[in-house]
């Protein structure tokens, strides 16, 4: 019965090393050297101190900054509760906060991602018609001409990835890091 185990143990052994050590490591090693950047969390760095993840959304409340879709991950932008509300389109709580949302947003129509949240809820971007829509909020609470914060938000829209996959989309800690950058904040 040993003649039958021994093989077994030992190719257990040796996928363990090989899967659980050597593969890891050969990845880690290739991605380290092929996108260090992308590898190590796409981390964005302001003054030599990391401000956040370009992958990641925080949360911006103030006036003067662009504010991020909702979030239903934990608190806000919690990364350690990704998830969506699994609330569903007849949930009356559901729908009382994106009533809050839309109000919050100044009423009346609003695009889609100003008022719902993304299925993780760690959604980064937002889309230009949303910052569009808190152009003249943003301008006013900064004392700035809209046209400069238009240009702004044009030169932080991304495109869709490889020309036809996703839409286009503005990556909201960047765009507010470089606000704050143009007035020396």
């Amino acid at each position: 019965m040993i003649t039958h185990f021994r093989p077994a143990f030992v190719l257990l052994l040796l996928f363990s090393a090989l899967t659980g050590v050597v593969y890891p490591l050969a990845v880690t090693g290739i991605a380290q050297t092929l996108v260090p950047t992308q590898a190590n969390g796409s981390l964005i760095a302001r003054g030599g101190v990391v401000t956040g993840s370009a992958l990641i959304g925080q949360s911006f409340t103030k006036e003067r900054y662009f504010w991020p879709r909702p979030s239903a991950a934990g608190t806000g932008y919690d990364a350690a509760s990704s998830s969506g509300s699994n609330l569903g389109p007849t949930s009356k709580a559901l729908m009382e906060r994106i009533k809050a949302d839309v109000a919050r947003r100044g009423g009346g129509t609003v695009p889609g991602d100003a008022a719902t949240a993304s299925a993780s809820g760690l959604d980064p971007h937002i889309t230009p018609e949303n910052a569009l829509l808190q152009l003249r909020r943003v301008a006013q609470a900064r004392n700035l001409d809209e046209a400069r914060i238009r240009t702004l938000v044009a030169a932080h829209t991304e495109d869709r990835d490889l020309g036809l996959l996703g839409q286009p989309r503005i990556n909201v800690l960047k765009l507010n890091l470089e606000l704050d950058t143009l007035l020396g904040q």
